[in-house]
Order: C-alpha cells, then sequence, then structure tokens
C-alpha cells in the first residue's frame, strides 16, 4: 500500500551513486579505508575523540554493552546480575543486549509529555544497587542531561545513551549521544542519514574504543592500532597478528559502501537537520492544541526522527479510530517504537524490575502512534493532518 505522507523516504543523490561507484572501482568491498574516514569524520562532527561504525544500530548497541563487560577500569565495568535502569519505551535492541550479558532491568516510566525519563520516577527507582544506567533519546528528542546529572552525581552509576533516533539533537549546544561514556547511533534508511543498513559508537574513552575494535570483528588484535590499552604493543609481524583472538568478539563489521555513503551523507546532515526542523516549527504550531491528539514536548533542540500522536482522553476515541482516520488522510502510522516494552512476552527470558506502575507507558501503548518527518517540506501534511477528525 502506498502513502501520500509515507514514513520514510531516501536523501541521496548523485553524492551517494558516486560513493557507491568509488567503492565498486576501487574493488575492495570488506571494512577498509571509506570505513574508518567515515568514522574520522563523524567523530569530529559530534565532538567525540573516537567512533566505531558496525552494520546496524541494534550492533552499535550490543557493542557498547559488550566492552563494559571487557573494560579493567573498575568505574565502568560490569558484571551479570548488575542491575541497569532502563525506560519502559524504547525499541527492543535497546534491551536485548542487556539480556545477553545477564543484566538485571529495572524498567522505569516516561514523562507523558517528553516521552523520555519521568524523572521523578528515575530519581525515585535508583537505589545502592544500581550500576548503570541506559538513557534514551526518543524521536529526536534529547533528555534533560543536566537533571540526570544531578540525580546520578556521586553515585557510582554508568551512563550510556542509545541516540539511534536523535542523531543531531543538542542539548545546551552539546550533541545528544555524547553525554554518556559511549552512544550509539543508527543510519538506517529511515533515520537522519542512511548507509542503508549501518551504526556507529562514540566514546572519549581510549580503553573502550580499543576493546570495540576488538570485538566487532572477532575479537581478533588485527585492527587494533600498533600500541593499544588492549594488548600492549602489537608484533610488527602481519603473519603473527593475522588470527590473534584475545575478545569473545562478533562479526559486526560494515561494508565500504557503507563507510562511503556515511561520507556523503553526513555532510548533508546539517541541512537534513534544519529541514527536519522547520517541519517540526509548523508541526508545532498547528497541532499543539489539537482536539484529538497531543504531541511530544521538545527539550533542548529535537533533531525530530518523526512525530509522535497520542490520543487525548478526551477525545473519547480509540487509537484504532484514529489511525482509521488518519489513513484515510494519507498518513502512513505505526506505533511510538515497541509501547511500552515491559508487557511483551519477551520478557519471560529476562532478569527484571517495574518500577511504579508505568501509567505513561501503558497510555502510550494503547493510545499512541506516530508518522513521519522529512528533510523537506512537507506543509501540506502538516496542513491536512491538522484537518483529520474523527
Amino acid at each position: 500500500m502506498s502513502f501520500k505522507y509515507p514514513l520514510a523516504t531516501s536523501s541521496w543523490d548523485q553524492d551517494e551513486q558516486d560513493a557507491l561507484q568509488r567503492v565498486i572501482a576501487s574493488d575492495r568491498f570488506s571494512m577498509g579505508d571509506e570505513v574508518a574516514t567515515f568514522e574520522k569524520q563523524f567523530a569530529a562532527h559530534f565532538g567525540s575523540k573516537y567512533a566505531v561504525m558496525v552494520n546496524s544500530g541494534s550492533s552499535a548497541n550490543l557493542l557498547m554493552v559488550a566492552a563494559l563487560f571487557y573494560s579493567q577500569n573498575p568505574d565502568l565495568k560490569l558484571s551479570a546480575g548488575d542491575e541497569i535502569i532502563v525506560p519502559a519505551v524504547s525499541w527492543s535492541t535497546t534491551y536485548f543486549p542487556l539480556q545477553q550479558y545477564g543484566l538485571k532491568l529495572k524498567f522505569v516510566d516516561i514523562d507523558a509529555e517528553t516521552l523520555n525519563y519521568d524523572l521523578d520516577a528515575l530519581a525515585d527507582a535508583i537505589t545502592d544497587r544500581t550500576r548503570a544506567l541506559m538513557v534514551v533519546n526518543l524521536l529526536g528528542n534529547p533528555n534533560d542531561f543536566h537533571r540526570l546529572e544531578e540525580i546520578t552525581a556521586g553515585r557510582g552509576i554508568v551512563m550510556i545513551e542509545d541516540n539511534c533516533e536523535s542523531m543531531g539533537a543538542t542539548l545546551g549546544g552539546k550533541q545528544a549521544g555524547t553525554f554518556g561514556v559511549m552512544g550509539s547511533y543508527s543510519s538506517f534508511f529511515s533515520h537522519h542519514i542512511s548507509t542503508m543498513e549501518g551504526g556507529l559508537v562514540v566514546t572519549d574513552d581510549e580503553a573502550l574504543y580499543h576493546i570495540m575494535l576488538s570485538l566487532r570483528a572477532h575479537g581478533w588484535t588485527r585492527n587494533l592500532p600498533k600500541e593499544n590499552t588492549l594488548t600492549g604493543t602489537k608484533s610488527d609481524d602481519p603473519f603473527e597478528e593475522s588470527f590473534k583472538f584475545v575478545l569473545p568478539g562478533y562479526n559486526l563489521r560494515p561494508l565500504e559502501m557503507s563507510g562511503a555513503l556515511g561520507q556523503a551523507q553526513l555532510r548533508k546532515l546539517p541541512g537534513l537537520i534544519e529541514g527536519r526542523r522547520k517541519n517540526a516549527a509548523v508541526f508545532q504550531d498547528k497541532m499543539l492544541d489539537h482536539p484529538v491528539f497531543s504531541i511530544q514536548k521538545e527539550i533542548g533542540e529535537s533533531s525530530w526522527f518523526g512525530f509522535s500522536l497520542i490520543v487525548r482522553e478526551s477525545a473519547n476515541i480509540t487509537r484504532k479510530q484514529a489511525i482509521a482516520a488518519l489513513t484515510s488522510a494519507g498518513f502512513e502510522c505505526r506505533p511510538i517504537v515497541t509501547g511500552n516494552f515491559a508487557k511483551n512476552e519477551v520478557l519471560k527470558y529476562f532478569n527484571y524490575e517495574v518500577h511504579g506502575d508505568l501509567k505513561n507507558a501503558n497510555y502510550l501503548d494503547q493510545n499512541g502512534l506516530f508518522i513521519g518527518n522529512h528533510h523537506f517540506p512537507i506543509r501540506d501534511a502538516v496542513e491536512a493532518l491538522a484537518e483529520v477528525t474523527v
């Protein structure tokens, strides 16, 4: 089924075609110089020392969590059974690596307006058993990191960010994804930049960076610099270092095409974000007091991944009725990520607890949806949306 107002559209043009042709002409397709160049550019753009590219944002989360388990820094190292606080609303692969490494998840409610952490609930949920905090910046909206830092200060809590939906969002001029010790990003088709499949982790911690370089590719030493914090000094003999394994790693490597595409897309990113923010200004103006839908309250400067719509209780209609009206008007609709993830059957495999009643996550789960935002003007779509009645 085609929609007049789809969730996502391509931002590719001749620049991406040229990038692909450059890789084809090189005859080098597995991870190499194109990926390395993109990593350097990405780190510089977001104000981080290091970036590691992988094959998806989901893999970026996996790599980020795994790195903490192999860290030798006692302030960062996690172990099975440690408690990590998570928001009740996010994508599935925010949570799966945490389960796979044996962490105990504590689900905390979201704020009904921002759709990020309910900060009072979060403050109440933290105990002496809390070892880590997963911060998810939802639909382009950064969390209030100033308050988060106040809540966690001096408590020995490791903060990591799932920023896969919020590339380019900022708070006080600082990029979302760079507030924690590591942050993940996605470059999937529907996200702010697209390498079709792809993801990255940024960090300022050299030791974590070296661990991730090894874990990304089989746990071997081949991709480490000669002097590194993981093994010390590497041998100058490439044969000796070819298959030397030091960590139980994965194969999460991206293709050279992904690295080349990333370079082209990164050059466009400021303009892509600007376009989304201009659309958001129209959306906020038209929808702030809509009789049927409430919208997400912006924190800092959102990069507006998409536009959330939550059916107001006063509207006296069901979400199903709202979706039917939106679909009839030409809008493609999706749930707000997974809704309340804590209700999913897969949790029978988790070590977890729920803090409080997750009232807001439950309401979003039953009454929330989102529609697409784009890098080009969509005033006609927003005006059509504002006229939707049920």
